[in-house]
């Protein structure tokens, strides 16, 4: 479950920080697939807040689903349902990667993470030299990123409705071939979310780690 949590955790992207680099991508691209990813950028770029829930499916077939909330810039709250005790959360400075089953806290710089890309603002995907691939069809929009720097790089695929340039679903392919997908469904967009939801309890982790270092 674990493993799961990091693969998780790449939700958006396999090498986000670099996709706000103002490089030309790096394949050639139709004029429709131009129109196509700047659309993407500008809604993407729009959005304030999101919620709703998802289904994660693992590389194994294993199933997780829960609930999530975003509040751009730089806060997400990825929060299982049971039998799993996993929650995702960044406030903005920091995501942590928490399980309360294995009483494991992960704590990665905002910066260094997959999650940077959607949390971003002022993403332009048609002047970023990470989307290798976009594929523009009639019941969806595909797009393509891949990086090599990140999380030991891999490949993400995100999928957009053609008509309202939503965020549908996306598949994270990691360096050793596993695909781990997660789908949006019943998504609300520009609800006001508490703050609370993305608060990071800094000294609780700092005494947990104390406790498993005593114990060590």
């Amino acid at each position: 479950m674990r493993i799961d949590a990091r693969r998780g955790l790449r939700l958006f992207a396999a090498g986000a920080l670099a996709l706000a680099t103002l490089s030309a991508p790096a394949f050639a691209i139709t004029q429709e697939e131009s129109t196509a990813l700047a659309a993407i950028s500008q809604k993407l770029d729009g959005l304030r807040t999101m919620n709703g829930e998802f289904i994660q499916f693992g590389p194994t077939g294993q199933k997780s689903q829960g609930k999530f909330y975003i509040a751009r810039p730089g806060r997400i709250l990825f929060d299982y349902d049971p039998p799993s005790r996993l929650t995702v959360r960044s406030d903005g400075e920091s995501v942590l990667v928490q399980d309360a089953s294995l009483k494991t806290d992960d704590l990665w710089p905002l910066s260094k993470t997959p999650l940077k890309f959607l949390l971003d603002i002022g993403l332009n995907l048609t002047r970023s030299d990470k989307v290798r691939g976009v594929a523009v069809e009639s019941d969806l929009i595909q797009v393509t990123i891949v990086d090599d720097a990140q999380f030991g790089g891999g490949t993400l695929t995100l999928f957009f409705d053609p008509s309202s340039y939503e965020l549908r679903q996306w598949t994270v392919r990691d360096a050793q071939g596993l695909d781990t997908t997660v789908v949006l469904y019943n998504v609300e967009t520009g609800r006001s979310l508490s703050p609370d939801l993305f608060k990071i309890n800094y000294s609780a982790i700092t005494n947990r780690a104390r406790e498993r270092s005593l114990r060590d």
